[in-house]
């Protein structure tokens, strides 16, 4: 892949978990919207496409891109209007999370597919989401692109000896944006 640094060994899993930021709300979304002692605008509404949520009294409000609680001020600000100091909570259901922060799976697995990033996640885990790997893949070739420091780089993985062998130290942990790239076996 032109633009990607050298295709380096990546770190084996460590015992340390890997800290996630915060959750940011992303288009698919849906939030549970509770305005304290107001049932009427209470109410759970998806995130749409633009990025965007509209509630009653609220139209076209931005989501995408916010924690729950920056998204509650913003709603809290915008109900202040028409009800006297709301109190808004957010609660996210249906995760999916902001494009940037989902780890897309491409080439030769399973079902290949973009899933949304969960604290602690490793690469078994996406295994397991994307239903493994097909009987063509090259396990020991693949490789994460992982924006580090603003570049993307090119990082192995050992896909064949986590599935095969059960060796946990090729268990590394996936980070928000991640792209896993399973080639095809050369016959």
């Amino acid at each position: 892949m032109a633009g990607c640094a050298g295709n380096r060994p990546l770190a084996e899993s460590t015992s340390a978990p890997v800290v996630a930021p915060d959750y940011l709300i992303g288009p698919g979304d849906n939030v549970n919207i509770n305005v304290w002692k107001n049932p009427e605008v209470s109410q759970t509404v998806p995130v749409r496409p633009d990025g965007k949520i509209t509630t009653p009294l609220v139209e076209d409000l931005p989501a995408s891109g916010k924690t729950p609680t920056q998204l509650a001020r913003d709603i809290e600000k915008a109900l202040g209007k028409y009800i006297q100091q709301p109190q808004v909570t957010v609660i996210v259901t249906g995760f999916v999370g902001t494009y940037s922060e989902q780890i897309r799976v491409i080439g030769q697995a399973a079902k290949p597919q973009s899933l949304p990033f969960r604290s602690d996640m490793h690469l078994m885990d996406v295994l397991i989401a994307v239903g493994g790997v097909t009987e063509f893949a090259a396990g020991n070739r693949a490789t994460i692109i992982r924006n580090i420091d603003g570049k993307n780089q090119q990082l192995r993985v050992r896909l064949n000896d986590l599935i095969q062998d059960g060796d946990m130290n090729a268990n590394v942990a996936m980070l928000p944006g991640d792209i896993l790239v399973i080639p095809e076996s050369f016959f």
